[in-house]
C-alpha cells in the first residue's frame, strides 16, 4: 500500500481565502442577544394591561362571595359562643367589633387617599387649562391652591411664604407657574429625583449581582412600586394600596403606549462605565439595562404625581439619572 501524502480538495477554497479579518462577521457582543432588560418589560406589560370585564367580574364575585362567607361564619361564631359561655361569646364580639372598626378605618384611608390623588390631577389639569388661554386669574387661583396643598410641611413654610409675597407681583401665567416652580416644586423635583436614582440603582445592583431566577424580576417591581409611592408622597398625593396601584397603572400605561420600555442602543451607551462590562457580562447588562427603564419609569412618574406642568423648570432627563446613579456602580471609578 502506497504511504504518499493525501490531498484534501476544498470545495470553497475561494472563498476562503477571501476571508479576512476585515470582512469576518462581528462576534456578538451578548451571546446570542443584547440585554432587553426583560424584568422591567414583563413589570410595565403586566401592570399597563387591562383586566377584561370577565376576570373583573370573577374576582369581585369571588371577594364577595368570601367576604360574605366569612361574615356569616363568623356571626354563627359570636353567636353560638355567647349562648354557651357569656363571657368569652362577649369578649369575641367585642374583638370582632375592634376589627371592624379598624377595616373601616382602613378603607377610609384607602378612600382619603383617592381623593388626594384625584386633588392633584384636577390641580395638573387646571394649570394646563389656565396655561391654554393664558388665563392669568386661574393661574392664580392653581398657585394658591398649589400652595394650599403644602400647608401641612413645615419644611415648606419659608418657600410659601416666599411665593405669598411675589404672586402678585406677577402678570402673566406662565410667570405664576414659573414662581410657583422656583420657589415650592424645585426642592420636590430635587428630592424625587434622588427617589428614582436610589431604585435604579438597587435594581442594577441587584440583577447584576445575584444569579437567582426571579430575584431580578421581584426587585424590580418592589422597588419601582416603593419608588412611585415615595415620589406621590412627596409632591403631596399621598397613596395607599389602592392609590399606589393606580399609580403604578397610570405610569406603565404612559410608558408602554409610548414605546418608552423599549431597549435602544443609546440606553446603554448613555451610562458612564456601563457598555463594557456589558460585554462582558451579560448580568452586568441586564442590571444596566433594568435600572435605565426604571429610571424612565421615575421620570415618567414625576410628571404623573406633580401637581403642576414643567413649564419654566427643567424636566429631569433620564440620561442624567442614569449616570448619576449608575456611574461608578460598574466601574473602578
Amino acid at each position: 500500500m502506497s504511504k504518499g501524502p493525501v490531498l484534501i480538495e476544498l470545495e470553497d477554497a475561494q472563498e476562503a481565502d477571501a476571508l479576512t479579518p476585515a470582512s469576518a462577521p462581528a462576534v456578538p457582543d451578548f451571546g446570542d442577544e443584547a440585554p432587553s432588560g426583560q424584568a422591567m418589560q414583563t413589570i410595565a406589560q403586566l401592570a399597563a394591561r387591562k383586566p377584561s370585564k370577565l376576570v373583573r367580574l370573577f374576582w369581585g364575585s369571588l371577594i364577595a362571595l368570601i367576604g360574605f362567607m366569612a361574615s356569616v361564619a363568623a356571626w354563627e361564631f359570636v353567636t353560638g359562643l355567647i349562648e354557651n359561655n357569656p363571657i368569652l361569646g362577649y369578649i369575641a364580639l367585642g374583638l370582632t367589633a375592634i376589627f371592624c372598626f379598624a377595616l373601616l378605618l382602613v378603607a377610609l384611608r384607602e378612600w382619603l387617599a383617592l381623593v388626594r390623588l384625584r386633588r392633584v390631577d384636577t390641580l395638573r389639569a387646571d394649570a394646563d387649562g389656565a396655561l391654554a388661554g393664558s388665563d392669568l386669574k386661574a393661574a392664580r387661583k392653581v398657585a394658591t391652591q398649589v400652595e394650599g396643598l403644602y400647608r401641612a410641611r413645615p419644611e415648606l413654610d419659608a418657600a410659601r411664604a416666599e411665593h405669598a409675597r411675589k404672586q402678585g407681583d406677577q402678570f402673566d401665567a406662565g410667570a405664576v407657574f414659573a414662581l410657583t416652580e422656583q420657589t415650592l416644586l424645585e426642592p420636590l423635583d430635587f428630592a424625587a429625583s434622588r427617589e428614582v436614582e436610589a431604585a435604579a440603582r438597587q435594581v442594577a445592583t441587584v440583577t447584576a449581582l445575584v444569579p437567582i431566577a426571579l430575584a431580578d424580576l421581584v426587585t424590580a417591581l418592589t422597588a419601582n412600586l416603593r419608588m412611585i409611592r415615595r415620589i406621590a408622597e412627596i409632591y403631596g398625593g399621598r397613596a395607599g394600596t389602592l392609590g399606589n396601584w393606580r399609580l403604578t397603572r397610570a405610569v406603565m400605561t404612559h410608558l408602554v403606549a409610548t414605546g418608552a420600555v423599549a431597549v435602544g442602543d443609546d440606553l446603554i451607551g448613555s451610562v458612564a462605565g456601563g457598555t463594557v462590562l456589558a460585554r462582558i457580562s451579560r448580568r452586568f447588562g441586564e442590571g444596566v439595562v433594568n435600572g435605565a427603564l426604571t429610571a424612565r419609569v421615575g421620570v415618567a412618574a414625576i410628571e404623573v404625581c406633580r401637581p403642576l406642568p414643567f413649564v419654566a423648570a427643567e424636566k429631569p432627563s433620564v440620561t442624567s439619572i442614569i449616570k448619576r446613579s449608575l456611574t461608578g456602580l460598574f466601574s473602578k471609578t
